[in-house]
Order: C-alpha cells, then sequence, then structure tokens
C-alpha cells in the first residue's frame, strides 16, 4: 500500500520508506504497529495521513513523545532522544530499581 502512493522503501532499513516530491521530503517508519510519519511539508504529511485513514483504522497521537522505547523532546537547541524509561523499566521488572534508587540518593 505505501509503496503503491509513491514511497519508495529503503535498501537497508525495511521499515523505512520514503517520498521526495519538488521540495517535499516525507518518510513514513513503520515496526509492526507503530508509525512515524515525518517530513519537511505539514500539507503533504496530511495527504499521507487521509490516504492511511482510507485503508486503515489509525490514530494520530499528535507531536512524537516515545517511538519504539525512545523519548524525543524539542528545544531550540534541538531534538533530544533518550531512552532512559527504557531503561528505567528494565531494572524496575528485573528489581535492580530499588538498589539504583537508594544509591543516587
Amino acid at each position: 500500500m505505501i509503496k503503491s502512493i509513491g514511497f519508495q522503501p529503503s535498501k537497508t532499513d525495511y521499515f523505512q520508506f520514503t517520498r521526495q516530491n519538488y521540495s517535499s521530503f516525507t518518510v513514513i517508519l513503520i515496526y509492526v504497529d507503530d508509525i512515524l510519519l515525518t517530513g519537511n511539508d505539514f500539507t503533504e504529511i496530511q495527504r499521507v495521513k487521509d490516504c492511511l485513514l482510507q485503508q486503515f483504522c489509525i490514530k494520530d497521537l499528535g507531536d512524537l513523545k516515545y517511538f519504539l522505547g525512545i523519548e524525543f523532546s524539542r528545544s531550540k537547541a534541538g531534538i533530544y532522544m533518550s531512552q532512559r524509561k527504557y531503561a528505567l523499566d528494565i531494572l524496575q521488572d528485573t528489581g535492580l530499581i530499588v538498589f539504583v534508587q537508594t544509591n543516587l540518593q
């Protein structure tokens, strides 16, 4: 379906698709049931969302906060990516979070 609307698969990342039209560049990252859609043209992004909505039941979660365990935040300096939450979840699952919290205080 993604190819039928003009996206080309990446040769190195099987989950990445790109489309370039004149000055517009759009990227779709797909991992199982998670999709990240970004680009430099808001109108083009909206067109892609509309096409996806015609084929699938999707939900727009707004600005990117988390994707595949990575936390994203923006500032004037740029975009910050962190796996802090993922690391803390692993520590909690293994029972090591108590040790870490005790030693950080």
